[in-house]
C-alpha cells in the first residue's frame, strides 16, 4: 500500500527513520491525546529524530529552498479546491476542505529541505492538520502534475532524493525491508484488521462498506483469486506472500496442498499458529525464505499484493522466477497495486515518505509495466485483469477508522503519539491514492504461452 510519489526538491541525505515500536513491557502514556493529536513535546529524539529536530534554517541554502518552497506551496495551494489556512489568519485556495497549517515557517522549511518527505514529517510533528485529512490527500493526488512547475518537473533527477542502496530488495535487503514494516507488532495489525487478518484490499458486494461486511470481503477477493487460478482437490499450490495465514487456509479447506513463503518471521509464527487452528497443518508448509529459493513445480501460484516489495531492478527476477516454477498449464493469479505508468517512470527512483517510513524498498508497477517484463523476459502473458481501486478505498477507510478507534490500545502496545500520527498519515495517504484514482488494484490471471512440451 503506497501513495503517490512525486515530491519537491530536497538537499539532504536519506536517514534511517526512527519509528522502530517501543519494548512490549514499556509503560503507556497516561493519556491518550488521539491520532491525530499533536505529539508531545517529549517525544524520544533517538526514534524521530527528523521529527523532534526541524531543519536547520541559518544555512543559506536551507533559507533559499524554504524560500522557493513557500513560493511553490502558496502557488499550487492557491489553484486548489481547498482551503489552506496558515497559523489561524491567512487562506489560501479555490474553498474546500480545511488544511490547517499551524506552523508556517516549519511547514515550508521541511517541505524545502525534504520535499513530500518533510510533508508527511510536518503532519508527523503536528505542525499541520485537517479535520478530514483524507479530503486533503485527496485533492493533492487529483493534482499531481500541477503542484510542481513544469521547469523544476524537468529539473528532478537534479534536486530528488535518491533511494538509500540499503533498501535495494537483494535477498538480505529484502529481509531487512520486509522486517522493517511486517515485524512491528503482529498486535499492532490485529487492532485495525478484521478477523481475517488480511492486509490486503477486499472486494466489496457493493459500495459503500462496513466494519461487518469486511471478513466476507476479504474471503470474496482470496475466492476470486484460487478461483482465477484453478485451485481445488491436490492443486500444488504456491503462495509467494504468506501474510497471516488466511489463503493457505482457504486453499488447504480447497484440498489443495500449500506451500507458502514469506520473509517475515512474526507472521510466519502466527500463520502457522493459524493454520494448526483450522486443522491444515498437513496440508501447508509456511517456509521462512525468499522467492528467489522456492524450487518445485506448482500447478497455481498466488501472490497478493507482494509485488509491490519486489522492487524495479529485480521485477524480470520475479516473474522468471514464477515462469521457472509453474508446471505445464498452470496459472499465475497475482493481486498488485498499480500506478499510471507516466507517473512511474518519472519517480522510479525517487526515495519518498512512504520508503523512509513505511516500506522501505517498495515501488508500484504499473500495468504496462508488468506488460514489458513478461513480454521481454517470460513465457507468461495476461489474459485477464480486473480492478478493485474503489474497493482499496474503502477497506484503507475501515482499517484506519477502526486504528483511530483503538487508539488506546495502540498505545498500550507502546506506540507513542509520532507513531500513531505516523499510521493515521499512512493509511490516509494511501487511501486518498484510490479515491483520486492515481491508484488502482487488481487481479490478474497470468498463463505461459505454449511450446512444443506443451498442448495449446
Amino acid at each position: 500500500m503506497t501513495a503517490p510519489t512525486h515530491q519537491l526538491p530536497a538537499d539532504r541525505t536519506p536517514e534511517p527513520a526512527g519509528h522502530l515500536p517501543a519494548p512490549r513491557d514499556r509503560a503507556p502514556e497516561p493519556a491518550n491525546p488521539g491520532p491525530t493529536a499533536p505529539p508531545s513535546p517529549a517525544a524520544d529524539p533517538t526514534r524521530w529524530p527528523d521529527i523532534v529536530t526541524r531543519p536547520r534554517a541559518s544555512r543559506v541554502t536551507s533559507r533559499l529552498r524554504t524560500a522557493l518552497a513557500e513560493r511553490i506551496v502558496r502557488r499550487a495551494l492557491a489553484r486548489l479546491p481547498l482551503r489552506a489556512r496558515l497559523a489561524g489568519a491567512e487562506d489560501i485556495g479555490l474553498g474546500g476542505p480545511l488544511m490547517d497549517i499551524r506552523d508556517p515557517d516549519a511547514f515550508f522549511a521541511r517541505i524545502g529541505a525534504s520535499g513530500l518527505i518533510g510533508f508527511g514529517e510536518s503532519y508527523m510533528a503536528g505542525e499541520w492538520d485537517a479535520p478530514d485529512l483524507v479530503a486533503v490527500l485527496t485533492v493533492l493526488a487529483d493534482n499531481p502534475a500541477g503542484l510542481v512547475p513544469a521547469p523544476l518537473q524537468r529539473l528532478r533527477p537534479l534536486w530528488a532524493l535518491r533511494r538509500p542502496a540499503a533498501q535495494l530488495n537483494t535477498p538480505e535487503g529484502s529481509r531487512d525491508n520486509i522486517s522493517h514494516h511486517y515485524d512491528l507488532s503482529n498486535e499492532l495489525f490485529a487492532l485495525f484488521l478484521d478477523e481475517t487478518l488480511s492486509y490486503s484490499s477486499a472486494v466489496f458486494r457493493s459500495l459503500p462498506a462496513t466494519q461487518a461486511l469486511l471478513p466476507a470481503a476479504q474471503h470474496r477477493k482470496i475466492d476470486r483469486l484460487l478461483d482465477a487460478a484453478g485451485v481445488g482437490e491436490g492443486t500444488r499450490l504456491l503462495e509467494i506472500g504468506t501474510g497471516w495465514g488466511e489463503l493457505a487456509v482457504r486453499a488447504a479447506a480447497r484440498g489443495a496442498r500449500v506451500v507458502s513463503v514469506t520473509l517475515s518471521a512474526e507472521q510466519r509464527e502466527l500463520a502457522r499458529t493459524r493454520i494448526r487452528e483450522a486443522g491444515f497443518q498437513d496440508r501447508v508448509d509456511i517456509r521462512l525464505c525468499d522467492y528467489r529459493q522456492v524450487t518445485g513445480d506448482y500447478d497455481a501460484i498466488v501472490s497478493v499484493e507482494m509485488i509491490e516489495a519486489v522492487g524495479e531492478e529485480f521485477w524480470p527476477v520475479y516473474f522468471r522466477t514464477l515462469d521457472r516454477l509453474l508446471a505445464p498449464g498452470g496459472r499465475v493469479a497475482l493481486q498488485a497495486i498499480t500506478m499510471p505508468d507516466d507517473r512511474l517512470r518519472a519517480s522510479r527512483s525517487t526515495y519518498t515518505w512512504i520508503h523512509k517510513y513505511i516500506f522501505p524498498g517498495g515501488l508500484l508497477p504499473s500495468t504496462e509495466a508488468i506488460e514489458r517484463v513478461t513480454t521481454g523476459h517470460t513465457r507468461l502473458r495476461t489474459v485477464r485483469r480486473t480492478g478493485y481501486g474503489a474497493h482499496y478505498a474503502e477497506t484503507l477507510r475501515l482499517w484506519r477508522e477502526r486504528f483511530t478507534e483503538r487508539s488506546a490500545e495502540v498505545d498500550a502496545l507502546g506506540f507513542d503519539a509520532v507513531f500513531r500520527r505516523m499510521w493515521t498519515f499512512y493509511l490516509a495517504y494511501s487511501e486518498a491514492g484510490f479515491r483520486s484514482g492515481y491508484l488502482d488494484v487488481q487481479q490478474l490471471l497470468l498463463t505461459r504461452e505454449p511450446n512444443h512440451r506443451e498442448t495449446p
